[in-house]
């Protein structure tokens, strides 16, 4: 992953999610808390989840072969699909049925101090893996808000990391609060209301990494910003003229694909356009460096033409984009 920082927020929420499973599995033993359960299941699920963020990133920097020519550098947005799926299934529903048993058949928490000593020592692991993974994120985010910042994200595994800690800290909170009205009332029940809204919380996280994922799944085009520059690199005014139409296209996060249809002078010979074009694919990649596979086709711009439409068929999508974030 060339990500460092994304690895190192990964890194650190594994290591803080192995040792906060393995207490909260000792206190529900010792004290028979679900919420506790619950929040143990939740802890494990994190840590197979950040597992495949790290073998997604090691994948995705295998070579291209001929089978898959443009490499696999989408294997990194599977990998995040599938945490989306885990946390929902494993995680969320496992955490609602949980509950549901809970309520229906309360006991009393037994032993009380070993959920809330534990429920305590998560909270503050935690929020230092929450701590890394935002730092980490501040480098990428520039100005964007943290909505935006998850929304238009290429690199699908900080946003992950930062929505599953996030969720872990709010659920934690919530286990707290269940298992301590369980304990101030003497009714299991709370603990059970606790355990289900720790699971409503991992399957709404869940849904909106699945979401955000199955865009990146479906291939999205470059930012805005990137856009504009492209755009700028591509004409020189000269040699060529304008962009008659162009796409863009994310191969990985840190891999961009880019087809142009570009405009040259009627009067231009073979070899003058061709230099053009390679000039052109020199301008791009000194503007944005991300930008590894490039396909300019020459074209006489025609007033005319352009007065009909853009062709659809062959020009999927309409005429010259300006840049789109799902």
């Amino acid at each position: 992953m060339s990500a460092s920082g994304g690895t190192r927020a990964i890194v650190a929420a594994l290591a803080a999610n192995l040792a906060i499973a393995a207490s909260k599995f000792v206190a529900f033993a010792f004290s028979g808390s679900s919420s506790m359960l619950a929040e143990g299941v939740h802890s494990l699920a994190d840590s197979g989840n950040q597992a495949l963020l790290l073998v997604g990133g090691k994948k995705a920097q295998r070579e291209a072969t001929p089978q898959h020519p443009f490499g696999y550098g989408r294997e990194r947005y599977i990998y995040a699909f599938l945490v989306s799926i885990i946390l929902f299934s494993v995680g969320g529903m496992f955490a609602l049925y949980e509950g549901y048993e809970k309520i229906k058949h309360p006991h009393e928490i037994e032993h009380w101090y070993w959920p809330v000593g534990v429920l305590v020592f998560a909270i503050i692991a935690e929020s230092f893996s929450f701590r890394t993974a935002i730092k980490e994120s501040n480098v990428l985010r520039g100005g964007k808000s943290w909505k935006e910042f998850v929304r238009h994200a290429k690199a699908p595994e900080l946003p992950v990391v930062l929505l599953e800690d996030l969720g872990a800290l709010v659920g934690l909170i919530l286990a707290l609060g269940g298992v301590g009205l369980a304990l101030l009332t003497g009714d299991g029940v709370w603990d059970g209301v606790g355990t289900i809204c720790i699971g409503v919380l991992l399957v709404l996280i869940a849904v909106v990494l699945a979401i955000e994922t199955k865009s990146l799944l479906l291939g999205e085009s470059a930012g805005v910003e990137n856009v504009r520059k492209i755009e700028a690199a591509v004409v020189d005014g000269e040699a060529v003229t304008r962009i008659i139409h162009m796409r863009t296209l994310h191969l990985g996060p840190e891999e961009l694909l880019v087809a142009a249809k570009i405009a040259v002078r009627r009067e231009a010979t073979a070899a003058e356009v061709a230099s053009a074009i390679n000039a052109a694919e020199s301008r791009i990649r000194e503007a944005v460096p991300i930008a590894r596979v490039i396909y300019l086709e020459p074209d006489i711009y025609s007033e005319t033409e352009a007065a009909k439409g853009a062709d659809r068929e062959a020009t999927p999508g309409g005429p010259v984009q300006h840049g789109s974030d799902h």
